[in-house]
């Protein structure tokens, strides 16, 4: 079975740039606290770098 990622929101969006806030939205968060499953794949691991200062990620099987 595929690894996957629990992705948590820490820190707000605002003042952030505009691409980083795009892709909070593109990983389906939209508060501080939400708390979204991905697959664990290049590209979510790339979003997850983009964002790493305003999300914790954690590995789950």
């Amino acid at each position: 079975m595929a690894a996957r990622l629990k992705i948590t929101q820490t820190k707000s969006e605002i003042s952030e740039k505009r691409n980083q806030r795009e892709t909070l939205r593109s990983l389906g968060l939209k508060r501080i606290g939400d708390i979204v499953v991905k697959e664990d794949s290049p590209v979510n691991r790339g979003y997850v770098r983009t964002v790493a200062h305003l999300v914790k990620v954690e590995e789950i099987d």
